[in-house]
């Protein structure tokens, strides 16, 4: 489905990906690991059309994408929940749901997304007329993954939906995250908290300072010497 071959992002001299390839197939979930600076967002947002590529290509479903806008990558099917968030502050939980369906007009159809994201994420339906700039942290992020799925992606990349959150809130967001996968939606998850993203992942890949140095399924990274004592604290 996703295909990353070579790819170097540079922001000016430094470079932040290093000749990155790597592979999401069609209903999988597979999380991108690393600390921070380790590319795993330039990754995202390379895929997303939000960051220019040096070299090396991105294809999805038979398409380059590298050569396309990003409202053009999202008209493929492929939408993303930023890292931070970055929502609409003075616009309501529902407006800023229906952003995230900026390509569609039919009524119907938004009122069919809008009743799955509200499916997902009851407390967002409580809240559909508070201003998002009142939410609290975790309902931020419920809503950034709620406007992301209103464009109906084939495609969900989620950058680090536990950043800041209380565990409690951890859990319920990654069981949101496996029965969004299990309805359907291929999902690239970057996270640093790996033992969550490992649990959850079909396949993972593991980078450090832009380079590609572990790969395989969630068990066998989970059970990894050098995963366990960099990123799980665990002696190996």
């Amino acid at each position: 489905m996703l295909e990353i071959r070579n790819l170097q992002v540079a922001y000016g001299p430094v470079v932040a990906v290093h000749n990155l390839s790597l592979s999401v197939r069609e209903g999988e979930l597979v999380s991108i690991l690393g600390a921070n600076g380790a590319g795993k967002s330039t990754t995202l947002m390379a895929i997303s059309g939000l960051a220019k590529i040096r070299s090396g290509s991105v294809h999805f479903r038979g398409r380059r994408l590298d050569t396309m806008k990003s409202h053009e990558v999202v008209r493929l099917g492929i939408t993303q929940a930023p890292e931070g968030r970055r929502l609409f502050g003075p616009l309501t939980v529902e407006e800023n749901l229906l952003l995230g369906a900026f390509i569609q007009t039919d009524r119907a159809v938004l009122a069919r997304r809008l009743a799955w994201a509200y499916e997902l994420f009851p407390r967002l339906a409580e809240r559909s007329g508070q201003l998002a700039g009142t939410l609290s942290g975790g309902e931020q992020q419920m809503l950034a993954i709620g406007r992301a799925l209103m464009a109906e992606p084939r495609l969900l990349l989620l950058d680090e939906p536990s950043l800041g959150l209380a565990p409690l809130l951890v859990k319920s967001i990654f069981n949101t995250i496996k029965s969004i996968n299990a309805a359907g939606v291929t999902v690239v998850l970057v996270e640093q908290n790996a033992r969550a993203a490992l649990k959850l992942a079909d396949r993972a890949y593991v980078l450090e300072v832009g380079r590609l140095v572990l790969e395989g399924t969630g068990p066998e990274l989970l059970g990894n010497s050098r995963v366990k004592n960099t990123y799980l604290g665990e002696s190996g």
